[in-house]
């Protein structure tokens, strides 16, 4: 079995080297980067890589740019790795297409599972359509391509992170039920739901809603059900 690749994003050499270490000890074949504009340039040229662990406060282009640069071509997942810690860093990130996030001084233990969690969901859901039951419909004849990890709307490609694409497996395969913040975190993210976390969900379905609603501040597909989650049909 292939080895994953993980890209790490930092301008700080001790932490790129410390990153390096633990994950090639998890027997992880690693790359790195020294800023944005470099990891933009090896996610577009090298379509091989699994996951990029990047740093936001870089000079040049910072991490946050560069994800948005890499969405143009690229779902890979990203994992933040950061001291940036204020609420609002968070949404901006995961606004501009991060997959996850993870405060420095980070645990080491962590880090090995926030990466582990995300190189199974993006293997999981790159999957061919006959390994994960086809590819679903809904909203008004919206279908998500299992195989290129988007979805279709009226015959147009619309791109989704690796989150999006697991989020919105998760509501076809709760149609009709109302999933709360707490069961959508815990399953998609994979890991335990603090009260804080409510601002990732929401991020995540806001970007969603821009994408696949036809007004996102009207939304007919992903429905709120006040006071209890979300839902659709």
């Amino acid at each position: 079995m292939a080895q994953n690749k993980i890209l790490i994003v930092d301008d700080e050499p001790d932490i790129r080297e410390v990153v390096s270490i633990l994950l090639g000890s998890e027997g992880y074949q690693v790359l790195q980067a020294e800023n944005g504009q470099a990891a933009v340039e090896m996610v577009y040229q090298d379509r091989s890589i699994d996951l990029v662990i990047m740093d936001i406060m870089m000079p040049g282009v910072s991490g946050v740019e560069a994800v948005e640069l890499i969405r143009k071509q690229s779902t890979v997942p990203v994992l933040f790795l950061t001291a940036k810690s204020q609420e609002q860093d968070k949404v901006d990130a995961y606004s501009q297409g991060g997959d996850d996030y993870l405060v420095k001084p980070f645990s080491q233990t962590e880090l090995i599972i926030k990466v582990k969690s995300l190189l199974r969901r993006y293997t999981e859901y790159q999957k061919p359509a006959n390994q994960i039951g086809g590819n679903p419909s809904f909203g008004d004849n919206i279908q998500l391509d299992s195989k290129r990890r988007c979805a279709i709307k009226e015959d147009k490609q619309i791109p989704l992170t690796d989150k999006e694409y697991a989020i919105m497996r998760y509501f076809v395969e709760h149609r009709g039920e109302i999933v709360g913040n707490k069961e959508l975190y815990e399953g998609v993210w994979d890991d335990n739901y603090l009260p804080s976390d409510g601002n990732t969900v929401m991020v995540h379905i806001l970007n969603l809603r821009k994408k696949l609603e036809e007004d996102a501040n009207h939304p007919q597909i992903i429905k709120t059900i006040w006071g209890k989650g979300y839902k659709v049909e």
